[in-house]
């Protein structure tokens, strides 16, 4: 199988693994991602899209069995050609974002649309296919504390919450996550010190979360949020707020907490960081194995293939 895919950011851990497993099943995939500089801080130009139209409507004639556009701004691209089935993968913010009127344009128009979450398919109301992105459960897993520490260089008798993501990015809230930090370490004996991680090779990432007493989220809106699913499966407790899929993946997985208040949050870390525990996380991403969710990937293309081209999209 010949597949095109498409995205907005092509260096995306979660898509990339998930490529790694698909071509490991014999699948050949060429990613295209959108022209343009993006970053934390800065989005691409309409420009860069409209840029990026003719190059899939190219590719498209080379060959491929179906094209795999994911993130939502992808899809008109997708759609613009005419030769190949499309599939949608939508992320989160692309649904619930502001791009998320687009995206509801789009969707019925592709030949199958996957999503992260129920609750992403109720506010899609259409026909669609929950599968959450997969975790590589060989790489992320629980190893001693102690040596994770002293790899990374934290001290051993502070307390170290992680935040996974770059302050810059608005949407993750960094400010919020500050200010709860700060307001347990007020509470506790031992120093609380808040560890931004971002930009490191995503191999070191379980070493920083085996090295972590707790991982805390505070974004304003999620789909199914990787670094979640990934501190589950290295047994990190999380103290989150309540959006995507986090009370679901947090359902029976002790301690952990999820919440609706800043001071919900503070009162759940602050207990998560006495308690001194890890969780029991890894056995809620059981299900969430990379293998797993990419055999249902398959069963996505190959229903897909069978029925092939959907003219009526172009009606």
């Amino acid at each position: 199988m010949d597949v095109l895919a498409l995205t907005t950011y092509d260096e995306a851990p979660f898509l990339t693994q998930q490529i790694d497993e698909l071509e490991r099943r014999g699948v050949s995939i060429d990613c295209r991602s959108v022209p343009g500089h993006v970053s934390a801080t800065e989005s691409r130009s309409v420009t860069d899209y409209l840029r990026f139209f003719p190059e899939v409507i190219r590719e498209g004639r080379n060959g491929y069995d179906l094209l795999h556009a994911h993130y939502g701004l992808t899809a008109p691209m997708a759609l613009a050609q005419r030769r190949l089935p499309v599939v949608l993968t939508l992320w989160g913010s692309d649904l619930a974002g502001p791009v998320g009127p687009l995206t509801r344009v789009c969707a019925p128009r592709c030949d199958e649309v996957i999503v992260m979450t129920d609750q992403m398919r109720r506010q899609l109301d259409g026909d669609c296919e929950v599968i959450p992105f997969g975790i590589d459960l060989d790489r992320f897993r629980p190893t001693d504390r102690d040596r994770a520490r002293n790899e990374v260089g934290w001290a051993s008798d502070e307390y170290h919450v992680l935040f996974p993501y770059s302050p810059d990015r608005t949407v993750k809230n960094y400010p919020r996550a500050k200010r709860v930090v700060e307001a347990v370490d007020s509470r506790l004996d031992r120093p609380v010190n808040l560890q931004v991680v971002h930009g490191v090779d995503h191999e070191t990432v379980p070493v920083y979360m085996n090295a972590a007493d707790a991982l805390v989220l505070t974004s304003d809106r999620e789909g199914s949020p990787t670094a979640v699913k990934e501190a589950l499966a290295c047994n990190l407790p999380v103290v989150a707020l309540d959006v995507g899929d986090v009370r679901e993946r947090l359902d029976g997985v002790e301690p952990s907490t999820v919440s609706t208040s800043d001071t919900e949050l503070v009162d759940g870390l602050a207990d998560i960081l006495r308690r001194e525990e890890r969780s029991n996380g890894r056995a809620a991403v059981a299900e969430l194995s990379q293998g797993v969710t990419v055999d249902r990937v398959l069963e996505v293309y190959d229903r897909t293939l069978d029925r092939g081209v959907d003219v009526e999209r172009f009606e």
